[in-house]
């Protein structure tokens, strides 16, 4: 019979199902919980769905055949703003666009055979799981793990909601592409910066992590140590005697020449308030979102008070006070000391303005005046590894690095009154107040003669209200006529409802710990928790290297620190895997002014449309619905089996690398597969064994379990490869072959588990495959018994020989003596010398 994929594959689900082979069972086996970045329901899967999923799969599959209980669970990502969008845009009701896509993606994902225990399924918008979030809402706000306070935010004019930094591209929202604005705002913030020691420090022991995850979260928490210093005003309000500083290069403040405040500072507050002029230019610089892109990237603009501060080492030397775009509020004191000549930022800013440029180091021999010259063309910004000359010094005039520099510039500081060291972290507050609908809903209420309280446990789940409309922008809670008025849980008056929802980074913070029990009537579970967390192995994209990963991380120690998780589970994965992107190629024509017209790669055949139009080839680029170079599972999976699409993505690439889809690849997969169910089916029933045969096998069982616990599936398959032509070849048949058929189904069954089972059954297995055990390599069956070794005669190897691994020395010598070659050079004489090392080499001497 052909290989059939499309009747095998349903009937093997089907048998999972009906045996329950996946449920997850807390038991006395050893567990293993692994785990893949759950989707977001947009409607669709995608070929970067089915490598994840399949690479998770392989090792829950491979895990179980070890002996372990294994939790392999799936959920969705389900609230946030494309579900109101497509409301907006189509009509209807958020939720039912998410539900209905979540049931269009899990029809299409359940026939790749992914061994997931569905009892466990939930989506972060429903109910219980909204219940428990918001319950966990309540359990740190109590422990003081949540503040509400006012801030400076990424505000989108069009969606009228916060944005995240992340949801800012190039200074516009990711999803209405308005420009992002700067607004001031009252927030609720989860306190992540009180654990920033905690959660940089705890990266050192997290060795299952990539290195490189770990130097983007290392870089984003960003740990520095510099000087907090006073500059007295000489010109200012007289509230303000003093203007705090903080800066990481205090070795640069003999070349400061002007103070720099932020727009959101109290002194530019003041100003503000009496002066039109600086509440105008306030708010242009509003118009700037907050992110580092933004204003790094954003025209410098500055004002100058009129106002002036003594330099701390100079009475003499009175330095402007300027308002400036680039400065923000929340990082440091939200004032800074320009330094042009050592600044780009700053020199870019003292340019504009024409503010002096005051050279603090230069080259060995320079004047101040050379240097200064020097330092007008361009800054010069020393590492801090690297040796600086001063021409300007107050620390020390001897050359240092400029780490030294940076530590005896805060000794002078702190020696002589005018500041002192202090350790700052570039990590802020997380802000997760959105203005949107689709969200779970912030459980506080705001009463007249309580202020605002947290709802009651009792009250929960607070609920979103299913009639509301999207016909115009903004939040359409506060819209609603009824949904905000409530009673005070505190007083029992009349109150309204918080109507922000939160962060939708908040729901996939701790979903790991829910799948542990999803329908326990708490957050968790303890006994459940206590046993599966950690997360064994968890798999995603690099794109959620830093935020989802570092929200994850508080997230587990505020669950640890309100009783919620395991002190264990502080660091929720213990080892994680960043997988590459699936990638085709691009086809496109140009129409008649020359723009791109994309084509779908199944329009295109032998380089061409249909109508025989040439078109041009953009090689291995990621797949893009607007490029066209998707490819869809479903097809694929109907045409060819999810067995060829599960074997083509681990086969053909490192799983940290991307891979590019190809039909041609697609086909040699399945004609692959094929081969190995014919070499099942038509297995001679006669013959003797093969030890050569039997001894491949073991080696293929050693090197695919290396090879998998590794996660280098693509050195598995060509493994799988080799032992499928070595059966091939092999004359063995009947009991022998049978029995390495049923090595290599267990070899495949983490990744090719449909074929497996046909496999398996051909060949006598007992049971289904899913429930086997791995297999084990023979020791005996690893070790050769014969050795080669070379001939190098006068220096030069010239002959082999294979030997017996214990073979006598005399014996060696003999056969040594006896080759055609050794004989040709001796040309009949004794050899000069002969010398055997045993399993290494053999040396003639003519």
């Amino acid at each position: 019979m052909p290989y059939d994929p499309s009747t095998a594959e349903a009937r093997w689900q089907k048998a999972w199902a009906d045996a329950g082979s996946f449920t997850a069972v807390r038991d006395a086996r050893p567990k293993y919980y692994v785990l893949e970045m759950f989707p977001y329901p947009s409607g669709r899967i995608h070929m970067g769905h089915v490598r994840n999923y399949t690479m998770g799969d392989v090792v829950a599959r491979f895990k179980r055949a070890q002996g372990f209980s294994v939790l392999h669970p799936m959920g969705w990502d389900a609230f946030g703003m494309p579900a109101e969008n497509a409301a907006m845009e189509q009509g209807g009701h958020p939720r039912d666009w998410t539900y209905g896509n979540i049931a269009t993606m899990r029809e299409q994902l359940k026939p790749l055979g992914l061994s997931i225990d569905w009892s466990r399924e939930f989506a972060t918008c429903d109910d219980d799981y909204v219940a428990q979030q918001q319950a966990l809402f309540l359990d740190f706000l109590d422990a003081g793990l949540i503040t509400r306070k006012s801030a400076q935010v990424n505000w989108d004019p069009v969606d009228m909601t916060v944005l995240a930094n992340e949801q800012v591209i190039d200074g516009k929202g990711w999803r209405s592409g308005a420009a992002v604005e700067r607004k001031e705002l009252t927030q609720w913030f989860f306190r992540i910066s009180d654990y920033s020691d905690e959660l940089l420090s705890a990266l050192d022991g997290l060795s299952g992590w990539p290195d490189k995850v770990r130097l983007m979260q290392a870089n984003w928490i960003g740990k520095s140590r510099g000087l907090q210093l006073r500059f007295e005003t000489v010109f200012a309000p007289e509230d303000f005697a003093e203007i705090e500083v903080y800066t990481t290069r205090p070795d640069t403040l003999m070349g400061a020449s002007f103070l720099a405040l932020s727009p959101d500072h109290p002194l530019v507050r003041a100003l503000s308030a009496a002066d039109p002029g600086v509440a105008a230019f306030v708010e242009e610089c509003r118009r700037v979102g907050t992110t580092e892109e933004a204003i790094e990237t954003a025209p410098k603009l500055g004002l100058d008070t009129g106002f002036k501060v003594r330099h701390p080492l100079d009475a003499d030397l009175h330095l402007p006070i300027w308002i400036a775009n680039f400065v923000l509020m929340d990082y440091g004191t939200g004032a800074i000391f320009g330094s042009p000549a050592h600044d780009e930022r700053d020199h870019e800013f003292a340019t504009k303005y024409g503010l002096p440029i005051r050279a603090t180091f230069g080259e060995a021999g320079m004047t101040r005046e050379q240097a200064d010259a020097l330092a007008a063309k361009g800054p010069y910004v020393p590492m801090k590894s690297e040796t600086v000359t001063y021409v300007r010094g107050f620390a020390g005039e001897a050359d240092q690095t400029g780490e030294s520099a940076v530590d005896a510039a805060i000794a002078h500081a702190e020696a002589h009154g005018y500041g002192k060291g202090v350790t700052r972290f570039r990590l802020r507050d997380w802000g997760i107040s959105r203005q949107r609908y689709w969200g779970c809903p912030i459980p506080v209420v705001h009463c007249d003669a309580c202020g605002t309280v947290p709802e009651a446990k009792a009250n929960l789940p607070v609920l979103l209200p299913k009639d509301v409309s999207f016909d115009q922008p903004g939040n359409p809670l506060d819209r609603h006529p009824s949904w905000r008025r409530t009673s005070c849980p505190t007083c029992g008056a009349a109150a309204l409802r918080e109507t922000d929802t939160m962060d939708t980074f908040v729901d996939s913070s701790w979903y790991y710990a829910r799948f542990t029990s999803p329908h326990a009537d708490t957050p968790t579970n303890r006994a459940d928790a206590d046993y599966w967390m950690n997360v064994d192995q968890y798999i995603g994209g690099i794109e959620h290297a830093i935020l989802h990963l570092l929200y994850s991380r508080f997230f587990a120690r505020a669950m640890v620190k309100t009783g919620h998780l395991p002190d264990s589970a502080k660091e929720p994965f213990d080892a994680l895997f960043t997988q590459g992107m699936v990638t085709h190629e691009i086809y496109l024509t140009r129409d008649q002014r020359g723009r791109p017209v994309y084509h779908l790669p199944e329009d295109v055949t032998d380089g061409g449309l249909a109508d025989g139009t040439p078109v041009e080839v953009i090689p291995s680029a990621k797949m893009s619905k607007s490029k066209k170079n998707v490819v869809d599972p479903v097809n694929i999976v109907a045409s060819f089996g999810a067995d060829t699409a599960r074997w083509f993505m681990l086969s053909d690439s490192p799983p940290e690398r991307d891979v590019e889809w190809t039909a041609a690849g697609a086909e040699a997969a399945h004609k692959f597969l094929s081969r190995v169910f014919r070499l099942a089916e038509e297995a001679p029933t006669d013959g003797g064994d093969d030890p050569d045969l039997t001894r491949s096998a073991h080696r293929a069982i050693a090197e695919v379990t290396k090879s998998i616990e590794g996660f280098a599936f693509n050195k598995a398959v060509a493994r799988i490869y080799e032992l499928a032509n070595a059966i091939g070849k092999s004359k063995a048949g009947g009991v022998a072959r049978r029995a390495v058929l049923r090595i290599m189904a267990q070899l495949m069954a983490p990744m090719v588990p449909h074929l497996a089972e046909d496999v398996w059954a051909m060949a006598g297995g007992e049971g289904m495959i899913v429930d086997a055990g791995w297999p084990r390599a023979d020791p005996a069956m690893l070790v050769d018994d014969t050795v080669i070794l070379p001939i190098q005669i006068n220096g030069k190897r010239r002959a082999e020989i294979s030997v017996a691994r214990d073979m006598p020395k005399d014996q060696i010598e003999a056969l040594v003596m006896a080759d055609e070659t050794v004989q040709r050079f001796l040309e009949g004489a004794a050899p000069k010398k002969l010398i055997v090392v045993p399993g290494r080499i053999v040396n003639v001497v003519a």
